[in-house]
This record gives structure tokens, sequence and C-alpha cells, in this order.
């Protein structure tokens, strides 16, 4: 009996519909019926594939192992050793924003301005020395507020970029694109690797384990998207996470 048939026998005496299997691993229906199929097309390569393969036989009470042995032996074999600088490196380098010093030389010329317009002022009125500490003593509300400083500034500018970091805390295959669609990552992160990547608009991730990876968007800790085994696709933008 072929993959397909061996995983639609076991849904069926399982008393599991597409739907429910389709609800408990997130995988589409259209892509488990066609798996039911031995067709594979919908997948989007061996990797998701093998995926599938083994979240839908652990639903349907199967060892997905002797499952994908079967379908390494039919598509060309268990993917090759790669060297871990390869399997670990994104295709493209992570760019990393830059922190700003603040403008000291400005805010200087801008308090030594303020000092001499107070000495133009004093002069130009004549004002005695009990007057000054007259307005010295004046209530607080009276004075003018000072406006935000610069840092507060850059705090309040809108996000332009999202970040997103992975830390694996078992071994997954992750597969990370741009809002373009271009490749950023693909490969298998292992136990403790940690990996992280920065880029306009939208990231988009499928993660083939989603119990044994950690997420972090954007500065904030989101924790692990799935269960184990579980393929996982996530998309985050600039604004992400939303707060609840």
């Amino acid at each position: 009996m072929t993959i397909g048939g061996t995983l639609a026998k076991a849904r069926q005496e399982a008393g599991l519909t597409v739907t429910q299997v389709a609800g408990r691993t997130r995988i589409r229906e259209t892509v488990i019926y066609a798996i039911e199929r031995d067709d594979y097309t919908l997948c989007g390569g061996n990797f998701y594939a093998r995926g599938h393969i083994r979240s839908i036989a652990r639903v349907v009470g199967l060892d997905p192992e002797p499952l994908i042995g079967e379908y390494d032996d039919a598509h060309g074999g268990s993917p090759q050793a790669i060297p871990a600088r390869q399997a670990f490196e994104p295709e493209i380098p992570v760019r990393f924003r830059e922190r700003r010093a603040p403008n000291w030389s400005a805010a200087m010329a801008v308090a030594l301005a303020l000092v001499v317009i107070y000495g133009v002022v004093r002069v130009a009125t004549g004002h005695e020395s009990h007057k000054t500490a007259q307005r010295a003593a004046a209530p607080a509300s009276t004075r003018p507020t000072p406006g935000p400083s610069h840092s507060e500034a850059v705090a309040q500018a809108p996000r332009k970029e999202v970040t997103v970091r992975v830390k694996a805390k078992r071994a997954s295959w992750l597969n990370v694109r741009d809002a373009k669609g271009k490749q950023l990552f693909s490969g298998v992160i292992q136990s403790g690797q940690i990996e992280e990547w920065t880029t306009k608009k939208r990231i988009h991730l499928v993660i083939g384990n989603g119990g044994g990876v950690r997420l972090t968007v954007n500065g904030k800790d989101v924790g692990s998207p799935g269960d184990g085994g579980q393929v996982v696709r996530l998309s985050f933008g600039p604004r992400d996470p939303v707060k609840g």
C-alpha cells in the first residue's frame, strides 16, 4: 500500500475526517486530500512533504519514520549532510540598525543660545535683582513645559522594520522569506542554535517543529508557536506582536 493509502486507511480507522486532521495539524484540507492520493505537488518541496507526512501520521496513530523512509526511497533519498556554516547562515547578510548617540553638540548650542537671549532681555529691560528673584520663585504652573528630548522623539517614531529571533529547543527545519518572497533562510536548526533576521514590511516563516523553537518578535518573547512535530506557518510585521 502507498504512503497516501496508508495514511487514508489509518485516518478512517481512527474515525477522523480530513477536516479534523486539518484542524489538529494546521495543514490545509486540500493538501491532505492530495497526500492521500500520493500527490505531493502542493507541499512545496521535500522538506514540507516530510513534515506533513510526519504530522498526519502522528495524528492518525502511525509511526511516521517508516513512511518517511518510504518517501525518501521514492524521491531521491533523505537530505544529504551539509556543512554547519552553510546550514545556519542566512542567504543574505542580516542588517542591524546602528544606534545613534544623542546629539549633545546641538543640545549645548541651544542651551548657550538661551543663555545669551536671557542676558539680552535682562539688559534691555533693566530688571533689578529682586525682580529676578521673584520670577525664579513663580509657581511651576507658569513655567514653560520642556519639549520632548531627542531620545523620546526617536522612541515615538513608528517602527519600519520587523526583527524575528528564533532559538531552537530541539532540532527543527525552518524556512524564512521576506515580504517579496525572497528566501532568507532554509534548513535545519539544531538544539541551542539562535538565528535572527531583520527586514522591511514582513517576515514569513514555516516551522517544521512548532514546539521545538521559541520566538522573539520585535524584542518581545512570544514563546513556542505550536506543539512538538507540528508544522506552523507564521507572518510578522513591524507592529507585531499586537498588544491584547
